[in-house]
């Protein structure tokens, strides 16, 4: 018992992953042996990038020991701008820079006021949600300008999601972007800084640690990720809608969460906000293959949800407990 509580404190999305293969499994036979074909595993991992992207950048800033619920506001607003930049004449590439560029303005804005007012970020980005939202809708005219696709080059088209036989260019980019923050987060000072920061704020700045900045950074790498996740899905769907993106906040932050990420900060994992974000997307294709009401989808990624906070929460204590009988 000592043993598999100390693997799970020190590999929190371990949990994780054993929900999913037990998921795969049961979907795999309640389908009828449909989940795991290539055609309908291609449509998950399709989709899989828009979801996981948000929720690598609000796993890396909940391990700084911050929130961000203006993620899925971000994630119409930078295409929106890219799509109205490109209708104005602008080339694909600048107007991309331009939008990212624009996420990560709203990034900075949001660690900027958060750390200079001591706000919480629940409050900031509570209101930069609604502040990106209503400039989404602004900036379109209350009329999306629909995507010009002859103004992307070819090249540039098949490089960010062009179709694969099994994955898209976008499934490509999702991992290499994880991989990089996971690196990030594991191998470098900054990762380290992270968690110092998110797992007790006053001994990180009595050690010197640039706590300010770090979390500034952390915000603006969530803000562009959501940004880049939204100009995936619109590159793929022809076209921005001011609405994309409504609920993807919580979806993200239930991710994290259900992939052991702690909420007060300090513990998580990127591989277990990817695990988490998978979660979903399984749970969401599995329950369609099953025949089941997709009403219990909202009801099914609210119990995992309670349930990591819950299993984490015991899993804490008994590792406390355990030290001092030890």
């Amino acid at each position: 018992m000592r043993l598999l509580v100390k693997t799970f404190l020190q590999k929190p999305e371990l949990a994780a992953a054993m929900l999913l293969a037990l998921l795969v499994v049961l979907f795999q036979i309640l389908s009828n042996g449909v989940f795991l074909s290539a055609a309908n595993l291609r449509g998950v991992l399709g989709l899989l990038p828009e979801v996981a992207l948000v929720a690598v950048g609000v796993t890396l800033l909940m391990i700084c020991g911050e929130f961000d619920l203006s993620v899925g506001s971000v994630f119409a607003l930078m295409p929106m701008s890219m799509a109205v930049l490109m209708a104005e004449g602008w080339p694909f590439l600048p107007a991309v820079l331009a939008g990212l560029a624009l996420c990560a303005a709203v990034g900075f804005a949001n660690g900027w006021l958060t750390i200079r007012y001591a706000i919480p970020s629940f409050i900031t980005t509570l209101g930069m949600l609604f502040m990106a939202r209503s400039l989404t809708v602004v900036i379109s005219g209350g009329f999306p300008p629909r995507l010009n696709m002859d103004q992307i080059p070819d090249h540039l088209f098949v490089a960010f999601i062009g179709p694969g036989e099994l994955i898209r260019a976008s499934f490509i980019w999702f991992l290499a972007i994880a991989i990089l923050v996971s690196l990030l987060l594991s191998r470098t000072n900054f990762g380290n800084w992270v968690r110092a920061t998110g797992g007790f704020l006053p001994a990180a700045n009595a050690m010197g640690i640039p706590t300010a900045r770090v979390k500034i950074a952390c915000f603006m790498i969530c803000s562009v990720l959501a940004g880049f996740a939204g100009m995936i899905q619109v590159l793929r769907v022809g076209s921005p809608l001011p609405s994309m993106g409504e609920g993807l906040e919580l979806a993200a932050v239930a991710a994290a969460v259900i992939g052991g990420t702690v909420l007060t900060g300090g513990i998580g994992s990127i591989l277990g906000g990817i695990i988490g974000a998978i979660l979903i997307r399984v749970i969401d294709n599995g329950l369609v293959l099953s025949r089941v009401d997709s009403n219990w989808f909202k009801f099914a990624i609210g119990a995992l949800t309670i349930l990591a906070v819950v299993g984490n929460s015991w899993l804490r204590k008994r590792g406390r407990a355990m030290k001092v009988e030890g």
